[in-house]
């Protein structure tokens, strides 16, 4: 396609070069002509506005009021519908958020990080109880474990006629899990604090066919790359924590 690598042909490095020690393996098709974006959103807030808590995501959440759905609905024929658990908690005064990585035998996103989920199937009673259901197969994690507190953006893949709407649901304290070697090589507990830090935060601008100038969010770990669809959804829960806006949802880049 232009504007992409072809076959055999590595992707350009990043528009903004990566902090030293961070990032991971995962691979990034990035287009040709990939510009580079805008600072964090959250980049001029204090560092004590930086550091939320639980009670501060439950606050943000009720006040956004109800998600933006996606175009696609659940019921709609031919949609796969699919859920994320974003799952949050304390310890020691910190907040952090559950991630995976998937692993790198899985046949599509392999290496990636994302939020554990998946598609919903036929004997789930709802979507929250996909995003409880694959949870616990993929971590462990007890489904009544889980207090719901909110819901993300629903989002439009355009790899295929699905949808993903993204719970976020709170714990008690820290949770007992254990990887599901068939699909997750690591669980990631990350401090909400540490993916607030400006630094690590990366926006580009890409060019699809279907959108000109699409922001796609990168957020440099140790060891890993967070970006895609899970990037989208942290951002907008990051902006809705922080007060600096709901972000944008809109169509995915292929994966």
């Amino acid at each position: 396609m232009a504007g992409w690598p072809g076959p055999g042909e590595a992707s350009p490095p990043p528009t903004i070069p990566v902090p030293s020690g961070r990032g991971g393996a995962q691979i990034i098709p990035r287009p040709l002509q990939a510009l580079a974006g805008g600072p964090a959103p959250w980049a001029d807030l204090p560092a004590g506005q930086r550091r939320p808590t639980l009670a501060d995501v439950r606050v943000a959440l009720t006040a956004a009021g109800p998600p933006s759905a996606a175009m696609r609905t659940a019921a709609a024929e031919n949609v796969l519908a699919a859920a994320v658990l974003v799952a949050l908690y304390e310890r020691d005064g910190e907040l952090f958020v559950l991630l995976t990585r998937r692993s790198w035998e899985m046949r599509r996103h392999s290496g990636e990080v994302s939020f554990p989920g998946g598609r919903r199937d036929p004997d789930d009673l709802d979507l929250w109880t996909t995003a409880r259901r694959e949870a616990h197969e993929e971590i462990n994690l007890l489904p009544s474990s889980v207090e719901q507190i909110g819901e993300l953006n629903h989002l439009d893949m355009v790899t295929g006629q699905s949808l993903i709407v993204p719970y976020v649901g709170a714990l008690a304290g820290p949770p007992t899990t254990a990887a599901n070697p068939n699909e997750v090589e690591a669980i990631l507990s990350v401090a909400v604090s540490e993916l607030l830090d400006p630094v690590i935060f990366r926006e580009e601008r890409w060019t699809f066919p279907w959108a000109a100038n699409h922001p796609i969010y990168f957020f440099e770990l140790v060891g890993d790359t967070v970006w895609g669809a899970t990037a989208d959804m942290l951002h907008q829960l990051l902006r809705l924590i922080t007060g600096t806006g709901t972000g944008t949802g809109g169509p995915r880049p292929p994966a």
